[in-house]
């Protein structure tokens, strides 16, 4: 009986200019040797206590990136997946600023606009459009977009990160209340950021306890 291939992948995602991008890089080996593909590989029995650990370790491997937020998409499997034979992928979401990928600067890492047509090999191109649907379905109700920001932020740089994700602009005052709503931020004391013509924005941050989890709201935004 063949033995069942069993494998991580993540999608990793930043913006660039307000565009959406994943990271991808190409293969070293058969199959599709030379292609563009997600960052993945084999899970190590001996290494890994589970699959998170391996979709880290491979992301750190791959790209040189230790992201602060990972979370398990959703699990791609079958006969036709990978030309190899029947294979199991367990998928995870990484979300980074554009710096942190800027400052790994890894060689092999190249970045792609996720709203351009992909052509990737396995599955990969069908595991990319669950994580971009499950990130702007999610970005309407919870902080998951502050990942994609920097340790901190200002509130316009929020709100215009929460607009890009959700393709529509946000009303300022309601965009504020519901921040408010969601309790999460911290203003990082005697932090602000020049607006060249304009006052000077106080930053903010998660606050420690939602830097791990996710904070929900109860009505959408």
């Amino acid at each position: 009986m063949d033995q069942v291939i069993c494998t991580v992948d993540v999608v990793l995602l930043t913006l660039k200019e307000q565009r959406l991008n994943v990271a991808l890089l190409k293969r070293d080996r058969e199959p599709y040797k030379g292609v563009a593909a997600l960052p993945g590989g084999f899970i190590h029995a001996e290494e890994d206590g589970d699959a998170r650990d391996a979709a880290l370790r491979v992301l750190r491997e791959k790209t040189g990136i230790d992201a602060p937020y990972l979370e398990q998409l959703a699990t791609f499997s079958g006969p036709a997946r990978d030309p190899r034979g029947w294979s199991v992928s367990i998928a995870y979401t990484a979300l980074v600023h554009d710096e942190v990928i800027e400052k790994a600067a890894h060689p092999d890492v190249k970045m792609a606009c996720v709203d351009r047509k992909l052509s990737l090999p396995f599955d990969h191109k069908a595991i990319v459009d669950t994580a971009v649907a499950r990130l702007r379905s999610k970005s309407q109700y919870s902080s998951l977009p502050c990942y994609l920001l920097g340790a901190s932020f200002t509130l316009p740089q929020l709100q215009r990160v929460y607009e890009a994700l959700l393709a529509e602009p946000i009303n300022k005052v309601s965009f504020r209340r519901k921040m408010t709503e969601m309790a999460m931020l911290e203003s990082v004391d005697g932090e602000m950021e020049a607006g060249g013509a304009h006052r000077p924005a106080q930053l903010y941050r998660l606050k420690p306890e939602y830097r791990d989890q996710l904070r929900l709201l109860e009505r959408g935004l």
